[in-house]
């Protein structure tokens, strides 16, 4: 098994945000503890009077190949609120700043141009005020505070609803086309009546239920226009016409995806054959097949139902 990388994050109480880091999918655990500062082995109590110099904190050991850092980044900047220099939330004290602790050169550029991309967005109308600092010794909280919110959930949810932590990400966030949990995503997932009722019947086949249509008898195996394919269900970006080549097979064909993040692999052993099915991330929907018979640069072939995606042309991608 690939060894894990880790990261590391303070955004106040170390609760939440190891409550909130547990969810990514690709991160295999959540440490919470103190950093910042080189008293060694500090105790909650010092922590938390303020006298240390150290900050509530998070190790996040996470597996590359399913999560990426620049995705935890993201994830990270919409759990918190990067202009608060006095803490966070209802916590106050420089022993509750935002931090990002970088492990390595690579997170460090990648950490602050992470940074720069959020003062882009404009999404907040005060400075960023989040430091970005290498990492020093990594102390572990005590085991009382390791998991609390599934140790204590009922005074976890009191504690953290009087926060007014998800009061103010929910606000913040609520206006952009970025969500709070979705890194880039402003892409869900409708509920199954909601497809049912959106979709074709052949749509509906294709996407929910494996099916294939058929070749050169369907939207875009010949399509030539500049532009992009997304899920017919999510929206979510999955192709590009640059992608796009002429393969004789009758159905839509791509060299790569546009945004590998939101490209599913599975084993497909049906028809008694194995091959390796393409589905979306956010949406979940059947798309097609990946083979290795593909021209350069690649060499892989997306062989993908027309039923499954939109086309959005060029002068329509704003």
């Amino acid at each position: 098994m690939m060894k894990p990388e880790i990261a590391t994050f303070a955004g106040g109480c170390f609760w939440c945000m190891e409550a909130d880091f547990e969810k990514v999918k690709g991160v295999q655990k959540v440490i919470s503890g103190y950093t910042g500062c080189h008293k060694p082995h500090p105790s909650y109590k010092e922590v938390s009077s303020g006298g240390t110099g150290h900050t509530e904190a998070i190790q996040v050991y996470f597996d590359p190949e399913v999560v990426t850092y620049k995705e935890l980044l993201d994830y990270f900047w919409r759990h918190i609120n990067p202009t608060d220099a006095g803490g966070q939330f209802v916590d106050r004290g420089n022993q509750y700043r935002s931090e990002i602790f970088y492990h390595t050169d690579r997170q460090k550029m990648e950490a602050a141009a992470s940074k720069k991309d959020l003062l882009s967005a404009m999404v907040f109308d005060k400075p960023i005020v989040t430091r970005i600092t290498k990492v020093e010794t990594f102390y572990p909280a005590e085991a009382y505070h390791q998991d609390y919110y599934k140790k204590n959930p009922i005074s976890y949810k009191y504690y953290r609803w009087n926060s007014g932590r998800d009061q103010f990400i929910e606000k913040a966030w609520k206006d952009t086309h970025m969500k709070k949990d979705g890194m880039k995503a402003a892409w869900t997932r409708p509920s199954d009546a909601a497809i049912k009722k959106m979709l074709s019947p052949m749509q509906y086949k294709i996407t929910q239920h494996k099916g294939t249509e058929r070749p050169f008898e369907n939207a875009y195996w010949d399509n030539k226009k500049e532009g992009i394919y997304v899920d017919i269900v999510s929206g979510e970006p999955l192709f590009s016409s640059t992608d796009k080549f002429k393969s004789g097979t009758g159905w839509p064909s791509f060299t790569r995806p546009l945004e590998p993040e939101y490209i599913v692999e599975k084993t497909d052993k049906s028809l008694f054959m194995t091959r390796t099915e393409v589905r979306s991330k956010v949406a979940d929907s059947h798309l097609g097949h990946v083979f290795g018979d593909g021209p350069a640069p690649t060499g892989l072939r997306y062989c993908i139902n027309s039923g499954a995606l939109k086309f959005i042309p060029k002068d329509k991608l704003a």
